[in-house]
């Protein structure tokens, strides 16, 4: 694939748990290939312009296995909206209120578009689920769907965790500002 392929590829995969700006994925592709894991070459791009196409290598391959069975590193998050949270006693009580508001409709929006995805799994609809098991052998297709399921499930009850956290922080003010009064 293209670079530009592979951005949508990953924005309609894994763009839901890793979002990775063009800045990201061109240098990228470039160490990759620098490294063995992909070989690129140019073709046409219309009558004068040229792209690269990426293919994976079997050092790749063995990479991404190697990287697949290593537990994940860990980081602290950085997470602005707990942040923010955390000082709400200097927001006027209806800023304050919007900043939850603003939290639910986020993750409302998130929710919807993650029970979609878990939807269209669920009924064999997901047109780049069903592409990855096209070239997926028969005997891990039940595990790959399984996974996306999974994750998917995870997603869903992050969302919904979100809302009840900023639906109780509405409570919250509402308490503040009667016992204040």
């Amino acid at each position: 694939m293209t670079g530009y392929d592979l951005r949508g590829r990953f924005e309609s995969s894994v763009g839901h748990v890793w979002h990775a700006p063009d800045s990201q994925i061109y240098p990228e592709l470039r160490k990759m290939e620098s490294a063995g894991l992909l070989i690129s070459s140019s073709v046409a791009r219309g009558e004068r312009g040229q792209k690269r196409w990426y293919r994976i290598t079997d050092d790749g391959a063995a990479e991404f296995r190697r990287w697949m069975n290593e537990p994940p590193d860990y980081r602290r998050v950085r997470d602005p909206a707990h942040l923010k949270a955390s000082y709400l006693e200097w927001a006027e009580p209806d800023s304050a209120r919007e900043f939850f508001r603003a939290h639910i409709d986020h993750f409302t929006g998130e929710l919807q578009q993650w029970r979609e995805q878990a939807r269209q799994i669920e009924n064999n609809e997901s047109d780049m689920l069903n592409s990855r098991l096209a070239v997926t052998p028969v005997s891990r297709r039940r595990r790959t769907i399984a996974f996306k399921q999974h994750t998917y499930a995870g997603l869903i009850a992050r969302a919904e965790q979100e809302i009840g956290w900023a639906r109780r922080g509405l409570e919250l003010i509402d308490d503040l500002d009667g016992a204040e009064g």
